[in-house]
């Protein structure tokens, strides 16, 4: 059997080599993320027996048993739970009154809409469809193409991973032990940024093509009963992330505590009922079903990995090429930016993750410069084919075709390179709130 010395202790045979062929090629063929790598850790453990068999089950379960994580469902139930209540619509409302002078003004207002409702979800799809279903009509109606329209929302949503709260940092922190907090106050900055250039971008292609010109001049007095009517609104991510920040909650407990507000105000306003709360749960659940298994089975995978010695391996390979900084942080940007292509973020996280991390550590980068670098990469791939999730979501919300989509989302994924190229080489601006 064929084999190269990994390291100085383990053999690289088509024991390792098959099972992670397997993965790759399992979902290549539409079989879930979780079941193909759990058939692939399965025969990792099997071939190589680096570790125990037996413990593929108990380490599951302990993987699984982390506060840290639930906060996902959380925050995935206070998402759905914004939208029932007619929330959403407010923050938009308050996002237009803000926004809504400018000469792209709606549009504009928009993507401030998707930012205002990441401050909440933590989610993309979520957002995307939402978002969608309240503005691509009008968005039309105000002069911009149709799959422009949802190219710009597609785009707007993928704040919802890079804004905290965030089930990407969630998932990252847990997986890398970071602590989930900590990477939220750091990815504001960062955040911030790419829903700016998204915006920007969109005011550049107005101007350049004419989409819109309807904007409202400012008027103070509307931008204050905005405020005012959405004030239940506003209320949720002021309590999650000033409840984070000033570290009166963790993220799990300011999760907690935005849903049971969500829930109580959709009550106090009558826009929700107990019959509702079933719908919501499943809803949520098939969300979580599938982010959550995903997560538990790449704790196993990077712990035989890890007794295999293939980062260790991938560090000494990649040092006897360069030693240099700048070119290695670029080649993890570049592979990140091609692995979002190809896979959803979570994926990617709990794949590349534990492999890349300790190359940043070696090269001496943060780690939690390492943690915004990748996330906010990996974004970008939330509007880039084949598999850029918001496209087909955006896609089935307006009927546009895909490719039409992706094709006006040019603009903005370029922006959007070009601020994490910014972020790669700046890392004062992902730490400078945690110095």
């Amino acid at each position: 059997m064929y084999y190269t010395t990994i390291g100085a202790n383990v053999e690289w045979t088509w024991g390792i080599t098959l099972p992670l062929i397997a993965i790759v090629v399992l979902m290549g063929l539409g079989i879930p993320m979780w079941v193909s790598m759990g058939i692939g850790v399965s025969a990792l453990l099997y071939f190589t027996d680096v570790l125990p068999l037996s413990l593929l089950g108990e380490t599951l379960f302990e993987g699984m048993d982390a506060f840290a994580l639930l906060a996902v469902p959380l925050f995935i139930l206070t998402g759905d739970a914004l939208v029932r209540t007619g929330l959403s619509n407010k923050l938009l409302s308050v996002a237009e009154a803000t926004a809504g002078s400018f000469r792209s003004g709606f549009g504009t207002s928009t993507v401030l809409g998707c930012g205002f409702f990441s401050c909440i979800s933590g989610s993309d799809a979520a957002g995307c469809a939402s978002v969608g279903r309240m503005t691509i009509d009008r968005l039309v109606t105000s002069g911009y193409p149709r799959a422009y329209a949802a190219a710009l929302v597609a785009s707007g949503a993928c704040t919802g991973i890079l804004i905290p709260p965030s089930i990407a940092y969630i998932v990252i922190g847990l997986v890398l032990g970071v602590s989930t907090a900590t990477l939220f106050v750091a990815a504001v900055i960062p955040g911030t940024l790419i829903l700016v250039s998204i915006m920007l971008t969109n005011v550049f292609m107005n101007r350049r093509r004419n989409y819109e010109n309807a904007g409202k001049a400012f008027s103070f007095t509307r931008w204050v009963e905005a405020i005012w009517d959405g004030r239940f609104a506003l209320t949720i991510p002021f309590i999650i992330l000033g409840g984070i920040y000033s570290g009166v909650f963790t993220p799990t407990e300011a999760a907690s505590v935005a849903v049971v507000t969500t829930l109580a105000v959709g009550f106090y306003l009558k826009t929700i009922s107990l019959s509702d709360i079933p719908k919501m749960l499943i809803s949520s659940a098939k969300v979580n079903g599938v982010i959550l298994p995903t997560v538990a089975l790449s704790l196993p995978l990077a712990e035989a990995l890890g007794a295999l010695n293939i980062p260790q391996w991938i560090i000494e390979n990649v040092l006897a090429m360069t030693d240099s900084y700048a070119i290695i942080v670029l080649l993890m940007l570049v592979l990140f930016i091609i692995a979002g292509c190809v896979m959803e973020a979570v994926p990617n996280i709990v794949l590349m993750g534990p492999v890349l991390f300790p190359l940043a550590q070696e090269i001496g980068m943060h780690d939690i410069h390492f943690c915004i670098v990748m996330v906010t990469s990996l974004g970008i791939g939330f509007v880039t084919p084949p598999i850029g999730l918001n496209l087909f979501v955006i896609s089935g919300v307006t009927g546009e075709p895909i490719m039409d989509v992706a094709k006006h989302a040019l603009p903005f994924v370029f922006s959007m390179i070009c601020v994490a190229i910014l972020l790669a080489y700046a890392p004062a601006l992902s730490l400078a709130f945690i110095q």
